[in-house]
C-alpha cells in the first residue's frame, strides 16, 4: 500500500503549479489546432468544389498531424497541399515531440523516480524498534552492520543523498534517507526505540551528529569514535555515551600481544573467572609433543583452545603437535593458569639475559597507534623505542630514532638485532607489508605484530610473515558491539574472536556430544558458563544447561554462522543454515 500510494503521489504531485500549467497550455494549443485545421480544411475543400462532414474534418486533421497519412483524402489545388504541408510540421512538433517530452517529465520519470525513492524511505514504521543505526560506510561501520545483521538484529544506515541510498539499497543495505544534522532525521529513524546509534565520521562531524540525536532522544545509547584526544571531551559534552579512539585501543591490543621473554602466560582477556591467555613455547620442553601428552587438562584444569602459529589457528585435537613457532591458547581460571607458569613458567629459553629477548620491542611508526602502543608498553614496564621519519609526532617520546624504518641502518640503531619483537603500525598497507617482510628476512625467529588498515591485507600481512595482526575495522566494531551487548566478544586476532551468548533454546539441556556446532558453524565451545562458574573441562557427554552461557571461539565468518543458525532463527531449519550445512 504504501508503495502504492508513493507512486500515485509521484504522478499527481509533478502536475501542481507552473507544471500543472504547461500540461493545461499543451493540451489546450493541441485541441486548438485541431479546431483551426478542421475548419481550414472544410474551407479549402469547398473551395475546390468538395464537400465534407466536420467529423471528417476533424480525421483529417488528426491523421495529417500525427503523419499516419492514409491517403484516402487528399487535396487536388497547391493551396490545399501547401496547408497539408503546415498541418503535418505542426502535428510533428505538437504531437512527437512536445506531447512525449511532456508525458515523459511529468508521468514517466516521476512515476521512476517514485518506484526507486520508495526503496530509501525517509521515515521508519512506528512498530521498528531494537534496531541499530549507523551514519556511514566507514570498515568499522560496515564491520558493525555486518555484526548486527549476523545476530538478527536490523541495521539502518542513514544517508543524506538519495541517489546514494538507492544505491546503497540496491546493494542490499536497509537505508533511510534525512540529513544528518536535523533532529527530525532521528526522531524519523526511531532512535528512542532503537539499540544504538553509531557513527565513526571525521570528529568535527561526529560532534554535530551527537549533539543533534540527542536533541532528538535523550535515552538513546549514542556512540562515536574520536581521531584526536581533545575530541573525546567535546563528544561527552555533546552527549555521547561513549566514545571510542581506535588508535588507544590498537595499542591496547598490540601491547598486550607482547609475549613475555619467558614462558608464562599472557593474560588476553577474561569472562568472569575465565581467564584467556596465551604463551609462547619457543625454546621449552613442549616443543615436539602433542597435546595428548602434555594433557594439561588433568594436569593443571588447563584446556588449550587452539595454537596459533603464524597467522593460523589450528584446532586443539589430541595429536596436534607443538612447533617451535608455536603460541598456546590456553582458557582457565587463574589458579589453573598460575599451576602452569609453575610449572613451564620459569623454563629456560636457552638465550642469555642480553641476547635477542633482552632487547627493546621497536615500534616502527610513531602515529596514534605507535605512541598509543609505546605508552601502554612502559605502564608494563617494557622498554620500547619507537621510529618515525617525522620528529614533531614523537617529540614527546623519551626512546625514539628518527629515520625511515625501510633503512637498514635506521633499524639497526633502533635495535633490530636483539630486539624481543617488532610492532609495525604505519597507516599505509603497502609500507607495512613491505616492513613485514624485511623484518622477517633480518630476523626469522622475531615476534611480529602489524597492523592492516584494509581487511584484504591482513592474509598478505600474515603471508609476509606477521604473527597477529588487527586493523580499525574489527578492533572497531568489536568494542562497540560490546557496548551493545556488554562485553561479549573478544578479538584474538584479525577474523578470530571469542564470543560469549546465552544459551539458545534449541542446545539447552542437550549433550555437547549431541550437537553439530563444529560442522554447522565452524566454532569450537571453550567453556560452559552455569551458575556464574566457567567450566573448560568439556567432552563430548557434557550437559549443556538451560538458561546458562557458552563461550566460542572461531572466525569471523563462523561466529556469523553461529548467530544465524542458533541465535536470529533459534534453531530453525532456514533455506539459509541449509546452504550454510552443505
Amino acid at each position: 500500500m504504501k508503495f502504492v500510494a508513493g507512486v500515485t503521489a509521484a504522478i499527481t504531485a509533478p502536475l501542481r503549479g507552473r507544471s500543472l500549467k504547461a500540461a493545461v497550455t499543451l493540451v489546450v494549443l493541441i485541441v486548438a489546432s485541431v479546431v483551426v485545421f478542421s475548419v481550414g480544411f472544410h474551407a479549402i475543400m469547398e473551395l475546390e468544389g468538395r464537400s465534407y462532414s466536420w467529423p471528417t474534418s476533424v480525421y483529417w486533421t488528426i491523421v495529417t498531424m500525427s503523419t499516419l497519412g492514409f491517403g484516402d483524402i487528399v487535396f487536388e489545388s497547391d493551396l490545399g497541399r501547401i496547408f497539408s504541408i503546415v498541418v503535418l510540421l505542426t502535428g510533428a512538433v505538437l504531437l512527437l515531440v512536445l506531447l512525449p517530452f511532456t508525458f515523459i517529465q511529468l508521468i514517466y520519470l516521476p512515476w521512476r523516480e517514485a518506484i526507486r525513492e520508495s526503496r530509501a524511505p525517509r521515515r521508519l514504521a512506528n512498530s521498528t524498534s531494537g534496531h541499530v543505526l549507523v551514519t556511514g560506510r566507514d570498515p568499522v561501520e560496515e564491520a558493525l552492520i555486518n555484526r548486527a545483521q549476523a545476530s538478527g538484529l536490523r541495521c539502518i544506515l542513514l544517508v543524506e543523498d538519495v541517489e546514494e541510498a538507492l544505491t546503497l539499497s540496491e546493494a542490499g543495505y536497509d537505508v533511510m534517507v534525512g540529513p544528518l544534522d536535523e533532529p527530525e532525521t532521528y526522531r524519523a529513524a526511531g532512535i528512542e526505540r532503537a539499540e544504538m546509534l553509531f557513527t565513526a565520521r571525521s570528529d568535527e562531524r561526529n560532534s554535530n551528529i551527537v549533539f543533534t540525536a540527542r536533541e532528538a532522544s535523550t535515552e538513546a545509547l549514542v556512540v562515536a569514535t574520536a581521531n584526536s584526544p581533545d575530541a573525546v571531551d567535546v563528544l561527552h559534552l555533546a552527549g555521547a555515551d561513549h566514545v571510542m579512539q581506535l588508535g588507544q585501543s590498537l595499542g591496547r591490543a598490540f601491547a598486550r600481544r607482547i609475549l613475555t621473554p619467558d614462558a608464562r602466560c599472557s593474560e588476553i582477556s577474561r569472562f568472569e573467572d575465565l581467564v584467556i591467555a596465551e604463551t609462547s613455547t619457543a625454546g621449552t620442553d613442549l616443543v615436539g609433543l602433542t597435546l595428548r601428552e602434555l594433557d594439561l587438562r588433568n594436569r593443571f584444569g588447563v584446556s588449550v583452545v587452539g595454537i596459533w602459529d603464524r597467522g593460523s589457528l589450528h584446532p586443539a585435537t589430541p595429536d596436534l603437535q607443538i612447533a617451535e613457532t608455536s603460541i598456546l591458547l590456553l582458557a582457565g581460571d587463574e589458579t589453573a593458569l598460575a599451576d602452569y607458569d609453575a610449572a613451564y613458567g620459569e623454563v629456560d629459553r636457552g638465550a642469555p639475559a642480553d641476547d635477542e629477548h633482552s632487547g627493546p620491542v621497536v615500534i616502527l611508526g610513531g602515529g596514534r597507534v605507535g605512541r598509543a602502543t609505546a605508552a601502554r608498553l612502559q605502564e608494563q614496564g617494557l622498554p620500547c623505542r619507537v621510529v618515525e621519519r617525522l620528529e614533531e609526532r614523537v617529540r614527546h617520546l623519551d626512546d625514539t630514532v628518527i629515520g625511515d624504518a625501510a633503512d637498514l641502518e635506521v633499524l639497526k640503531r633502533a635495535g633490530i638485532e636483539d630486539a624481543r619483537a617488532v610492532v609495525i603500525t604505519t597507516h599505509d598497507d603497502d609500507t607495512n607489508v613491505f616492513l613485514t617482510l624485511y623484518c622477517r628476512r633480518l630476523r626469522e625467529d622475531i615476534e611480529i605484530l602489524g597492523r592492516a588498515r584494509l581487511d584484504r591485507n591482513v592474509s598478505t600481512m600474515h603471508r609476509a610473515g606477521a604473527d597477529f595482526v588487527l586493523s580499525y575495522a574489527s578492533t572497531g566494531a568489536t568494542e562497540a558491539w560490546n557496548l551493545l551487548r556488554e562485553d561479549s566478544t573478544l578479538l584474538l586476532a584479525e577474523g578470530l574472536i571469542v564470543f560469549r551468548v546465552h544459551m539458545p533454546k534449541i542446545l539447552g539441556g542437550r549433550i555437547l556430544g549431541n550437537t553439530s556446532i563444529p560442522a554447522d558453524t565452524g566454532c569450537s565451545v571453550v567453556a560452559v558458563v552455569h551458575n556464574g562458574k566457567a567450566r573448560t573441562d568439556l567432552d563430548v557427554n557434557t550437559l549443556l544447561p538451560p538458561g546458562g552461557d557458552l563461550i566460542l571461539i572461531g572466525d569471523d565468518h563462523a561466529e556469523e554462522r553461529f548467530l544465524q543458525r542458533y541465535v536470529a532463527t533459534n534453531g530453525g531449519p532456514t533455506w539459509w543454515s541449509r546452504w550454510v550445512k552443505r
